[in-house]
């Protein structure tokens, strides 16, 4: 069984990896069924979807009407505006047929322009913190990807109080020397003020070389096992550290799997992580610049 761990401030004890919803977007609700069955088999106990992740809500809905008890429930707003956020999340809780969510998160909060938005009178903040305070969500996080977004959580978390932050972590990125010490900058924060710690891509392989390839996720992701345990020890070794899964759903049973593994915990060597990025062509998918917005 997926080892739990208190998520943060909020009380709940979540499995290590989070089911990422995005997996249900693009899919039938009779594939959705089956690979709610996995999640529930493998003893994964928190979902994180989001309003833009297509008919993910929707297809979330049927199976949380029997498992809405024993799961923690996270969905994400991209709208900044206070009023477009409120309907957003609004329809989000007819979508998922629920009476509220326990985490509503700002979806990929970077850009400056946004983040001034978000934060202003009448904001997605301040609109966000009164559907709390109404009892329609229980905690409010913040997610975002690419390089600036580990130093601007950073200054989210200056400004408000959020309970949890999603952000891109993986061996290749922590290669990236600035992008390393944002990262640990958020984390050595985020373990100060008790704020849970999500992080995807985890078993990115790299951008994908040939954009007409069938695939299920917007980058490549590792397709040797072995690389896969390598990269969910890689996140599960830091002791409060949480994994989403990829939004290909087909990857999901190895990297249960590698949660499961005795050696889950332990921090592969750099040895044998330089040896897998070679042998995988591993690289990272931003890059500050031209590779950063997706």
């Amino acid at each position: 069984m997926i080892e739990r761990l208190v998520f943060g401030r909020t009380g709940h004890l979540s499995s290590r990896v989070i089911f990422g919803g995005a997996a249900l977007g693009g899919g039938r609700q009779e594939v959705a069924d089956r690979i709610l069955a996995e999640v529930v088999a493998s003893g994964i106990n928190h979902i994180d979807t989001a309003a833009g992740y297509g008919d993910s809500e929707l297809r979330l809905a049927p199976w949380l009407k029997a498992h809405r008890h024993a799961v923690f429930l996270a969905t994400k707003t991209g709208e900044r505006n206070g009023a477009a956020a409120r309907r957003q999340l609004e329809l989000s809780l007819t979508r998922l047929g629920v009476d509220y969510v326990d985490l509503i998160q700002l979806h990929n909060l970077v850009e400056p322009n946004e983040w001034d938005e978000a934060f202003s009178p009448g904001g997605v903040v301040e609109a966000l913190a009164t559907a709390r305070d109404e009892g329609l969500v229980r905690f409010i996080g913040v997610t975002g990807h690419g390089l600036r977004i580990a130093s601007t959580h950073v200054r989210s978390l200056e400004r408000f109080d959020f309970d949890s932050v999603l952000f891109p972590w993986n061996f290749a990125l922590a290669r990236v020397d600035e992008y390393r010490r944002d990262a640990e900058e958020l984390m050595a924060m985020c373990r100060t003020r008790n704020v849970a710690m999500q992080t995807i891509k985890s078993v990115a392989k790299r951008r994908w070389e040939d954009p007409t390839q069938r695939h299920f996720s917007w980058y490549e992701p590792l397709d040797d096992a072995r690389a896969i345990r390598q990269a969910v020890r890689f996140i599960l070794s830091e002791p409060d550290v949480f994994l989403n899964s990829s939004s290909d759903a087909r990857l999901l049973g190895a990297i249960v799997a590698a949660a499961n593994g005795p050696d889950a915990n332990e921090r592969p060597s750099n040895e044998d992580l330089t040896a897998i990025t070679s042998a995988q062509n591993i690289a990272p998918l931003f890059d500050g610049r031209s590779l950063e917005r997706i």
